[in-house]
């Protein structure tokens, strides 16, 4: 993407509002064709924030509490960003929620940062957290950040976790 400034161009990686609201509408049409295939009830809610397209389904009471774990969400994910990606031709960030599991497992995150930070206040140098997503990393390592500690990334692929430590 490039933008005009003071009559020079300057290129960004970063999608502009209207390649983001795309990415949303692609995502979104992606995702109802999924949950038409699986019978499954949703109300779809497109928004963008910093710098990512955000897509929720919402409603569907129990069908999409069954799908609404953190592992079925970030496959869900995975394959809506591939699908925005195949149609637009370019890298999508985007985040998919079902049913509020992003904000349930967001409160998680922080209990976890809770206990690590109780852990080193008792004595430990550093605490190695549960393997998460590369999303759930960027929520600890902020949350971490915020409260003055320290956080860094471990391991690779699907092990690849965060360890805490005194700031």
């Amino acid at each position: 993407m490039s933008t005009e400034r003071a009559g020079e161009t300057v290129v960004t990686d970063e999608p502009g509002l209207e390649e983001l609201e795309a990415d949303g509408d692609l995502a979104a049409d992606y995702i109802e064709g999924l949950l038409d295939i699986a019978d499954l009830d949703g109300d779809l809610d497109i928004d963008v924030a910093n710098g990512r397209a955000y897509v929720s389904v919402n409603g569907g009471g129990e069908d999409l509490d069954r799908i609404a774990t953190p592992d079925v969400v970030q496959a869900l994910q995975d394959l809506t960003r591939l699908a925005v990606q195949a149609k637009s031709g370019r890298f999508s960030r985007l985040i998919v929620d079902v049913a509020g599991s992003r904000d349930a497992r967001a409160l998680e995150l922080k209990s976890m940062v809770d206990a690590a930070i109780a852990q080193i206040a008792a004595g430990r140098d550093q605490v190695e957290l549960e393997p998460m997503s590369s999303y759930e990393r960027k929520l600890v390592h902020d949350e971490v950040a915020e409260r003055g500690y320290h956080s860094e990334s471990r391991g690779e692929g699907r092990d690849r976790r965060l360890v805490v430590s005194r700031g």
